[in-house]
């Protein structure tokens, strides 16, 4: 004991940070949930998503992943309680961490502060302040568990585009910027601003309450039930328990599961191919999580129970039933069934043609999850059944040939992973079988994460699933935005040279064996990333990405049928440059270029953005900004680019034509209680007279956006 806690006292002293955000994490008795939670969310969650997105690649879907990510991170992971899955699921540990981490935690009992973790092998003081934020410690070795702190909140936020777009005018507006006399045949129903309030009480652990409003612009408030409408556009809700004698987890309301690879259920946690080649290819087995996304579709409402049968044992019911947003296209003869075509996902319902489509057909889940589980080893047996009460059939095209045709799915599936020292083996298979005969295809994903030594890591997976795989829940490891009429495989590395020097990448090929949208046969390509990341101290970093992707599509312009198949070629290059420049003064550089174009064509689309970031926090304020300027050639050539938002908001515009754009938020808090969110953000665009299109165009080269949002803690 004394040798620990010597080694504790020997650990605050050297990873003391200089970095402004990165703040020391008092002890469990002595900090503030609000500070803590202020701390990760708003600044730590920003660079976390920053590092993983620095480019912007395809299958992935953002906003459910920062979604997650911020839902994850909401309150502090207990380094005593928290799972090897848990651990994984943070992004922050490798396999060669977890593994010691959990070595040393049964070796020798609970830590005694976040900052033990410098007596953890394979951690350095660069790692430990990078999950400071993330992680705390509710229980010690000297005194009885403590309770977790409640996060008890209120949140508000509004927003606008200032200029008046097509659909909230009351005429047509000419490209000349003249205006008919005729009014508008389709416009939008409700007014141009969005608004969004969210309740949460929760402890972490033990239970969860919440419910989240929202409306958007150009969404009406209005009462018909003839059209589906109750009010309010979006409501999420959700009730959970936890840990109450044998029942682990039970969730009332909206909720996600996030199981095995992601074959059958997946929570959101599918980040796909990005700068970090290692920790994203395996999915973390979590289980039930509530929802709380704005995002309107991908979650389940109803009932999810977790039993525990056997201390290593546990069994999942799922009972669920939801509307979705469909096109519904009625039969051609009075005999004819009415057949969906196709589902929403934007969660709009703006104009009279999206109530047409909203909450058309009704959806019932029933599944069943059997998981066993120890540190080492666990196996997991997965059920779902799918039915709708309108039959599923997309438009009769050629690539939509292998698509689901039914009202009915089974999907049935086994996952398993096996943890060997450092070495970690992972898979999942799943067949489904529909009500007609063009269901019944094979998902497979296996793969190994493995940490060699201290300095290199490594990563390998392998992935089908068949043109007849039909699993709508499923996001597993894709290039693709689904698990369906793929094979590939993958290999990432990291290696760190020395501790301020490290390089990583990956490499993976795909082919799709059936035709797919704007592709007119069979095709395939292969991708490769390639970082290197320099600290040559506390206060400064500079990485490099390069992102070199070949993928085959139809020639633009081909007048055949079917059409024929060219080679594209997409490469994108990012610099940047992280770097204090004063106390609580830091600021970011950043350069990216990228082109595309056909191997046919002797021309390319080429596009760059160059940016620049300040952040400023002084006490109770926060500052940051962004000025860009960006030229693209055309749409093909845009420019993705992370931005700071107000808390649990998201921001990934693209950036084309050419322009500046610059942006503003603050940040203050008021008292313990109270915190405000201000946002500015305005697009100039030099080489056009208008800026969007259809309903969203302005007849005006700029675009203006404001937000406000507030927060009310109640503990």
């Amino acid at each position: 004991m004394t040798f620990r806690i010597y080694s504790l006292l020997v650990s605050w002293l050297i990873s003391t940070p200089v970095f402004p955000q990165a703040q020391p994490i008092a002890s469990p008795r002595g900090s503030s949930a609000a500070a803590r939670s202020s701390i990760r969310s708003d600044d730590a969650l920003n660079r976390l998503f920053q590092d993983l997105f620095p480019v912007q690649t395809d299958g992935t879907d953002y906003q459910a992943v920062f979604d997650n990510l911020a839902q994850l991170y909401s309150n502090p992971l207990d380094l005593n309680r928290a799972s090897r899955d848990e651990l994984s699921a943070t992004l922050l540990f490798t396999e060669r961490q977890i593994s010691s981490l959990l070595g040393y935690r049964e070796t020798n009992g609970d830590l005694l502060a976040v900052a033990e973790l410098q007596a953890v092998p394979n951690f350095d003081v660069s790692g430990i302040l990078r999950v400071k934020p993330f992680v705390t410690i509710r229980s010690d070795a000297l005194t009885a568990n403590l309770p977790a702190p409640t996060d008890n909140y209120l949140i508000a936020r509004y927003e606008r585009v200032l200029e008046e777009q097509k659909g909230f005018s009351e005429a047509i507006p000419s490209k000349s910027g003249t205006a008919p006399a005729d009014r508008l045949p389709l416009r939008y129903q409700g007014s141009p601003g969005q608004w969004y309030v969210r309740y949460r009480n929760s402890r972490p652990g033990f239970y969860s309450v919440g419910i989240t409003l929202e409306q958007d612009p150009g969404e009406a408030f209005r009462w018909n039930p003839a059209t589906r409408q109750y009010g309010i556009d979006y409501v999420s809700f959700h009730a959970q328990i936890q840990k109450r004698g044998h029942w682990r987890n039970v969730i009332i309301g909206d909720f996600q599961q996030q199981i095995g690879q992601g074959l059958i259920l997946s929570a959101g946690f599918s980040l796909g191919k990005n700068a970090e080649t290692i920790l994203t290819v395996r999915r973390p087995t979590l289980g039930a999580r509530p929802y709380t996304s704005l995002t309107e579709y991908g979650y389940l409402r109803g009932i999810s129970a977790t039993y525990s049968l056997l201390p290593s044992l546990d069994l999942t019911l799922i009972a669920a039933r939801n509307r979705r947003d469909a096109n519904v296209a009625t039969g051609k003869t009075p005999l004819d069934e009415n057949v969906v075509t196709s589902f929403g996902t934007s969660g709009l319902h703006q104009t009279s043609s999206d109530l047409l489509d909203l909450r058309a057909v009704a959806e019932t889940n029933l599944g069943s999850h059997l998981h066993y589980h120890t540190l080492s080893f666990q196996l997991g047996l997965t059920v779902l059944r799918t039915s709708f009460d309108t039959k599923l059939q997309k438009r009769d095209l050629t690539y939509n040939e292998y698509e689901f045709v039914g009202r009915q799915n089974l999907v049935i599936g086994l996952h398993a992973g096996y943890v060997w020292r450092n070495m970690n083996l992972f898979g999942e298979v799943a067949r489904s079988s529909g009500s007609v005969t063009n269901s019944g295809g094979i998902g497979a994903v296996a793969g190994v994460l493995t940490s060699l030594s201290s300095h290199l890591d490594l990563a390998v997976l392998v992935r089908h699933y068949d043109r007849n795989f039909h699993s709508f829940y499923a996001n597993a490891f894709s290039e693709g935005s689904r698990t369906i009429n793929e094979t590939g495989v993958y290999g990432g590395v990291k290696y760190s040279v020395y501790r301020k020097l490290t390089l990583s990448g990956f490499v993976d090929g795909f082919r799709f064996p059936w035709w797919k949208y704007l592709i007119d046969g069979p095709s395939g390509g292969f991708d490769y990333l390639l970082t290197a990341t320099y600290l040559p101290s506390r206060q400064t970093r500079f990485s490099l990405i390069f992102h070199d992707e070949h993928k085959q599509k139809n020639k633009p312009d081909n007048k055949t049928t079917p059409k024929e198949i060219g080679q594209t070629t997409r490469r994108s290059l990012a610099l940047t440059a992280d770097y204090t420049v004063a106390p609580g003064l830091t600021m970011r550089s950043r350069l990216q270029a990228g082109t595309f174009g056909y191997a046919s064509s002797a021309t390319s689309s080429a596009g760059f953005a160059v940016m620049q970031d300040v952040t400023y926090e002084r006490g109770r304020l926060s500052l940051s900004g962004r000025v860009a300027l960006f030229g693209t050639d055309d749409y093909d050539s845009r420019q993705y680019a992370y931005e700071r938002d107000v808390l649990y908001a998201f921001s990934f515009p693209a950036y084309f034509d050419r322009g500046i754009r610059h942006y503003v938020l603050a940040r203050y808090q008021v008292n313990k209680h109270l915190d405000i969110w201000m946002r500015y953000a305005r697009t100039d665009i030099s080489n056009q007279p208008d800026i969007g299109s259809d309903l969203n165009l302005i007849t005006a080269p700029h675009k203006t956006e404001a937000k406000l949002q507030v927060r009310w803690r109640f503990n």
